[in-house]
């Protein structure tokens, strides 16, 4: 059986660089079920998708560790590749429920709600610095963050969601939902090494999140 796999990066910086790496299936009814979270972890990008209906926008998404039922970079991620691949999409829907997508020329957009997304132990600190110089967590979900300009809006963050298998995760767009459904108000997130991650409230409480994204290669598994 070989397998299919884009690797997209998901959230890079307006110049290209940075972004969080993203495994998509298009053919995810072709890799069974109980073979999906091996091959995640066998991949090792911080989530794996794999489209089992490219039309109604059905889609499952993994980490090396755990199944997830929502996730940001991966349905931003994914609905782009659909629309280059397939079609323009409405909607994609993961275990957690329908996630409305729009797009632009630029950024596409996903909209989903706070109480999807995992339990994050959220730290806000002083400042940017603060953030760059946060020491490497050993255990737990924690998403550390500082205003850069809190007039403006922009946010400094880290994330180290360790009980997802994951040491560092360069942009999450599941805290950017969580986080903004805290604050809200609209954000601009820079993450990681320089990625750059969009979020507001859509007056009902949910939470649009938008972004870049941009395709790297497509590889094959032989199994």
């Amino acid at each position: 059986m070989n397998i299919e796999v884009h690797e997209l990066l998901v959230f890079p910086g307006p110049d290209g660089q940075a972004g969080n790496p993203l495994g998509v299936v298009l053919e995810g009814t072709s890799v069974p079920v109980a073979d999906r979270q091996r091959i995640a972890a066998e991949l090792g990008y911080s989530e794996t998708v794999f489209v089992d209906d490219a039309a109604t926008g059905a889609i499952a998404i993994f980490t090396p560790a755990i199944e997830l039922p929502f996730a940001g970079h991966p349905t931003v991620g994914t609905a782009w590749l659909l629309a280059r691949q397939n079609a323009p999409v409405d909607a994609l829907r993961p275990p957690a429920g329908t996630v409305p997508v729009r797009y632009e020329p630029e950024l596409t957009w996903v909209t989903a709600r706070p109480e999807w997304t995992p339990k994050f132990d959220f730290r806000q600190l002083d400042s940017a610095a603060d953030v760059e110089n946060y020491p490497l967590p050993t255990e737990g979900q924690q998403y550390v963050w500082a205003w850069i300009d809190e007039a403006a809006g922009t946010v400094r963050s880290r994330s180290f969601p360790l009980d997802m298998g994951i040491q560092e995760d360069e942009a999450t767009g599941a805290a950017a939902v969580a986080l903004v459904g805290t604050l809200g108000r609209r954000v601009e997130i820079h993450q990681g090494v320089g990625s750059v991650l969009i979020a507001g409230p859509t007056g009902d409480g949910a939470v649009e999140l938008g972004g870049r994204t941009t395709a790297v290669r497509t590889l094959e598994l032989v199994r």
